[in-house]
């Protein structure tokens, strides 16, 4: 979707400024923030593209005031009262009103290091061979969903090459919205500056994106 998080090639947001020796958290509540997010994930209710998607539908204004760790919190309260585990009057008093859906799964203190250490792989096999190779030309699709999408709005209708095949991968455009994980192959795509920015980019400038072959068309 072409939501707030979608900031590429956009103006007026000032330069990119990393913060020097910039610390893990800005504040003790960013830690409870980050546990939260993760034992509420383990439920198993929702998958990461859900929750992405629950962020990027934060209304614009509240988006881009928030700090990170913000973001997280109102995009998980959304997904709380969506799966039936908080209602919004629960969210607000600070304690359960009614009975909670039951989770799948709990995540206690023993199992987090084994949880963190697998992580969350997405690769997944597919059947068909790549449709695209190494050297190829390729444009990508000129869409607007109202749903999650990983096309970042600068990189639609812009021709590339192929530069790796990287595998294949859950398809998060249906994923999060409960269609399945459907894998599809992905494929890095480098385009020149000028193909992007058009006139007055700099010329030596490159632009690399993964995507998933479904957003690709053959030039």
């Amino acid at each position: 979707m072409n939501g707030p998080h979608d900031l590429g090639g956009q103006m007026g947001f000032g330069p990119v400024a990393p913060e020097p020796n910039e610390p893990v958290f800005h504040a003790e509540w960013e830690k409870r923030a980050l546990g939260i997010t993760l034992s509420c994930g383990a439920f198993g209710a929702w998958t990461l593209d859900e929750s992405r998607h629950a962020r990027e539908n934060i209304p614009p204004a509240q988006y881009l005031d928030a700090s990170y760790y913000e973001i997280w919190i109102r995009a998980l309260e959304t997904l709380l009262e969506r799966h039936g585990f908080a209602s919004d009057e629960e969210i607000s008093a600070g304690h359960k009103l009614q009975e909670p859906a039951k989770p799948k799964r709990v995540l206690t203190a023993d199992m987090v290091p084994g949880v963190l250490a697998r992580g969350g792989p997405c690769d997944r096999p597919v059947d068909t061979e790549p449709r695209f190779a190494v050297g190829d030309r390729v444009r990508t699709r000129n869409f607007n969903p109202v749903t999650h999408t990983r096309l970042p709005r600068y990189a639609r209708e812009k021709t590339g090459v192929v530069e790796a095949v990287q595998g294949s991968f859950v398809f998060a455009d249906d994923n999060a919205h409960g269609r399945g994980e459907n894998p599809q192959w992905v494929y890095t795509v480098v385009f020149d500056g000028g193909e992007i920015w058009g006139e007055g980019a700099d010329p030596t400038l490159t632009v690399s994106i993964d995507a998933w072959e479904s957003y690709l068309e053959r030039v």
